[in-house]
């Protein structure tokens, strides 16, 4: 005989509709974790979506939809969004607007949160932290705090093993041995001007202890 659940919240009868789906605001019915009994959270599509057991919980303004899930003692909070089929789980929290979706993986004691998205089948885990303005995505793997460089002509972000410079997201290696035809494919004279400007230095951050912060550019002669 299968055995119940006791739900730990409830979908209330407030709803918004957000690109043609409908959410939920989600309602706690026994106190779990630091959430007590009655209080409000954020949205989902579905039950689906935040998983009856544990202490995962979405509050704010936070929103998961589509086949997206959130369990463990994870947190989606503020203005985040959670979508796709991304999952976040164990201890992570997702915070502030960043976004989750596709097929990311939010887990272990990592942190998403200001504008950072992580998107693809990007790979949050352990203590990671994605900050700000980061963008993590395609098969990137992120386990030591993210580097964010800021104040030059692309946002550049920068994981354990792969780098992205504006839309374009390589393996570290990769841009170590880009030609410079290479580099000129990729955005033409700007993009040349702009490797010409900070490769170097980019490429030397690179090298740098993985800790959160934001590094401050040359100025381009």
């Amino acid at each position: 005989m299968a055995i119940k659940t006791k739900k730990k919240y409830r979908l209330t009868r407030e709803t918004k509709v957000v690109f043609g789906v409908t959410l939920h605001r989600i309602e706690a019915l026994v106190s779990f974790g630091t959430v007590v009994a009655g209080a409000l959270g954020g949205w989902v599509a579905s039950e689906a979506n935040l998983s009856q057991l544990d202490n995962a919980w979405v509050s704010g303004n936070a929103q998961v939809s589509g086949n997206a899930q959130v369990s463990g003692d994870a947190w989606v909070s503020g203005d985040a969004r959670v979508s796709g089929d991304a999952r976040v789980l164990g201890n992570a929290q997702v915070s502030g607007d960043a976004w989750v979706s596709g097929d990311a993986r939010v887990l272990g004691n990592a942190r998403v949160s200001g504008d950072a998205r992580v998107l693809g089948n990007a790979q949050v885990l352990g203590n990671a932290q994605v900050l700000g303005n980061a963008q993590v995505w395609g098969d990137a793997r992120v386990s030591a705090p993210v580097i964010v460089v800021s104040g030059i002509t692309y946002n550049v972000t920068i994981t354990d093993a792969h780098m992205a410079i504006g839309c374009q997201m390589h393996p570290i290696a990769d841009w170590r041995g880009f030609s410079a035809r290479k580099i000129a494919a990729m955005d033409g004279a700007a993009g040349s001007k702009f490797w010409k400007a900070y490769g170097a230095f980019l490429l030397g951050v690179c090298d740098e202890t993985k800790r959160p912060f934001v590094a401050v550019a040359p100025e381009q002669g």
